[in-house]
């Protein structure tokens, strides 16, 4: 059952998440119901994982871990969005674009562009004949791995915790770990899609090394496009005139989790080149 249309099961995964994703796209469409967008795409790594995972058949130690690590992040993820979703009444990324099929067509297929590379090192270590023993590199990328989805699910969790507290209204979430990152649950995110990549590496062979570009689109994403610009721009809207929240702004790293007397004492060509500070996330600041 290993050989299904090619051999590292990239079409066959192509064509499942462009179905899968046209499904719930059509719900959108013509309900106005945008409500399981996310479950969409956190449920649709599931299928990926478990999918290639049984195809294939050979049941190696490495393609159980990394595709029950997927299942994990992928269950977790989605119900916590559907939930919050569900109990905050709309989803404000479609303001825009509910009704604007164009910009909704734009979006779906971005999620599904998201699905299918972000899976590809899991893809091919579950399509692959290649399965060395395990290395310190597995161990590592296993480590990563965890300490990525407990910085996301602690994260996650405490801004939820802190915007249902009705003291906090009207504020920016800067507890726990977002005294540190201003965004630690993309830090989470990033890091963990990392360390399976890291894992996968024994397995990989000549063109297959072109799975880095799974985190790689992950990074981009998150960093350029719907991430971290998408919440800054929002976050200065509310917050540019508010004194604290600059000082917050200018000492709280972006993205990996350092001291915020550190963060503020960095020159800014450190903080854009291995920080990953830049100037987008500064251009709708108050002056």
């Amino acid at each position: 059952m290993g050989t299904v249309i090619d051999s590292h099961f990239l079409g066959l995964t192509a064509i499942v998440t462009v179905v899968y994703q046209l499904i719930f796209f059509i719900i959108t469409a013509l309900l106005k119901f945008d409500k399981v967008t996310d479950f969409a795409g956190g449920t649709n790594f599931i299928v990926l994982a478990l999918l290639t995972l049984i195809l294939k058949g050979s049941w190696n130690f490495r393609q159980v871990v990394l595709s029950v690590f997927v299942v994990i992040w992928g269950l977790r993820l989605g119900i916590f969005l559907l939930m919050r979703i569900l109990q905050w009444g709309e989803d404000r990324r479609f303001d825009d674009k509910r009704d604007n099929l164009g910009r909704l067509t734009i979006f779906w297929l971005l999620q599904a562009m998201w699905v299918w590379t972000v899976s590809l090192p899991v893809t091919v270590v579950n399509a692959s004949d290649h399965q060395p023993s395990l290395q310190t590199v597995d161990i590592i990328g296993w480590i990563m791995w965890s300490i990525g989805i407990l910085v996301e699910i602690t994260a996650d969790q405490q801004k939820l915790t802190f915007k249902n507290s009705p003291e906090n209204r009207g504020k920016w979430c800067n507890v726990g770990l977002w005294k540190y990152s201003r965004h630690p649950n993309y830090f989470g995110e990033i890091f963990l899609w990392w360390g399976i990549f890291v894992a996968s590496t024994p397995v990989l062979e000549g063109a297959e090394w072109l799975v880095v570009l799974g985190p790689v689109f992950l990074m981009v994403l998150l960093l350029f496009v719907s991430g971290i610009p998408l919440l800054e721009e929002s976050a200065d809207k509310k917050y540019g005139n508010v004194a604290e929240y600059i000082i917050y702004k200018d000492t709280t790293s972006p993205l990996i989790p350092l001291p915020p007397g550190l963060y503020g004492m960095l020159p800014s060509w450190y903080k854009t080149i291995f920080l990953f500070e830049f100037p987008l996330y500064s251009r709708n600041l108050s002056q």
